[in-house]
């Protein structure tokens, strides 16, 4: 049992306290774990867009002061009542939907749709009791997706941290914690791309650099990225991208360019294939099409999270990275020490990264009532 099981844990926090502001290094309480929660040492994490989107607050309801980030690589420091399934010292994955075990979306082969344990991008506490674990001189700070990993120290739902192998890199399979397993599983899981087929990938960031990885992995024989910034072009190439679509270059619809079998895009369907619906829309996004498409054998799907069910499945993709059947390295562009965060943010908003690497080592923390210690990095 950890040494600081049972009690407050303070330690340095990136606090987003208005929307778009930059991130303010805190010193927060981070409470004990209650009832089926886990406490966990984050040691890497990193931005996804999903953190800038909610940051900015655009469309939301903005709920602040918050704590954000949520794809991340921790070491469990102490466990709540009634968790069985995780100790001490286990490493985990965060992820920002859950996996309760009991429920029939969890009991079923075909969802991983949580009933307990599925995204609320607006709840800021926890389960449990209604109350956020984050305090600052006694006022509460809310968490975000249930994870809130910038945070040395952060309170989790069991349901919602995948166990994986303790050899595997913390610092290379964080990413799979989200953007990567978002994508890779559209066209691995939901698209089930057959070896030969043609893929079109719309939007080369990181989840959908994943995606043509995924379809690289099937044997895909032509993917075919579309993006307005040609700039991602060369390094797609990486994921296994042989040809490139700027629409900004053409006066037609871009069906008209690339003829597919498989599509990954909102609002665009072609030929008698596949269009998966990946990631987070904008508010406002609306997809049209006519009903006699349907009849013609296309066909439209939704992803959420790559389809994996995030502890039954994740510490599986962690095992295919170890077996060197996944590729971990070319989506990290970036890495940064945790006093510099805000500059993560600027890679992104620049279009610069894909993942940023943000490291929490030289972790500071101190006991309630009792003197600092400094922690060597692990």
């Amino acid at each position: 049992m950890s040494s600081t099981a049972g009690q407050v844990i303070k330690c340095r926090a990136a606090v987003a306290w208005e929307a778009g502001e930059p991130l303010v290094i805190e010193e927060v309480e981070v409470a004990p774990p209650k009832a089926m929660e886990v406490r966990v040492r984050i040691l890497y994490t990193s931005l996804c867009h999903t953190d800038v989107y909610f940051w900015e607050a655009k469309g939301q309801n903005p709920v602040f002061p918050r704590i954000f980030g949520h794809e991340a690589g921790g070491i469990v420091e102490s466990v709540g009542e009634g968790v069985t399934d995780l100790a001490p010292g286990d490493h985990v994955l965060p992820v920002f939907t859950g996996e309760c075990k009991e429920c029939a979306h969890c009991k079923s082969a075909e969802s991983n749709m949580c009933d307990l344990l599925r995204i609320n991008t607006d709840r800021g506490v926890m389960l449990s009791d209604g109350q956020s674990r984050f305090s600052i001189n006694g006022k509460p700070v809310y968490h975000f997706l249930g994870t809130s990993t910038f945070s040395e120290y952060t309170v989790i739902h069991v349901g919602c941290l995948a166990k994986i192998n303790p050899l595997a890199p913390l610092d290379k399979v964080c990413v799979v914690s989200c953007g990567l397993s978002t994508g890779f599983g559209a066209t691995v899981n939901v698209a089930k791309t057959p070896k030969g087929a043609t893929v079109a990938v719309f939007g080369l960031g990181a989840v959908g650099l994943a995606a043509a990885e995924g379809a690289r992995v099937s044997g895909a024989s032509r993917i075919i990225g579309v993006d307005l910034n040609p700039n991602r072009f060369e390094q797609a190439k990486k994921f296994g991208v042989t040809e490139f679509v700027n629409p900004a270059d053409y006066d037609r619809p871009v069906q008209e360019v690339c003829f597919c079998d498989f599509i990954l895009i909102l609002d665009l369907m072609t030929g008698w294939g596949v269009a998966v619906l990946v990631g987070v829309p904008h508010k406002d996004a609306v997809f049209k099409t006519h009903p006699v498409n349907f009849l013609n054998e296309r066909t439209l799907k939704g992803t959420f999270f790559g389809n994996y069910k995030p502890r039954t499945d994740i510490p599986g993709v962690v095992e295919k990275y170890m077996n060197k059947e996944l590729e971990l390295e070319k989506f990290i562009t970036h890495s940064l020490p945790f006093s510099e965060i805000n500059k993560a943010f600027e890679y992104m908003l620049k279009g610069e990264s894909l993942r940023c690497i943000i490291s929490m080592d030289d972790l500071r923390i101190h006991i309630s009532g009792a003197r600092s210690v400094l922690l060597n990095k692990l």
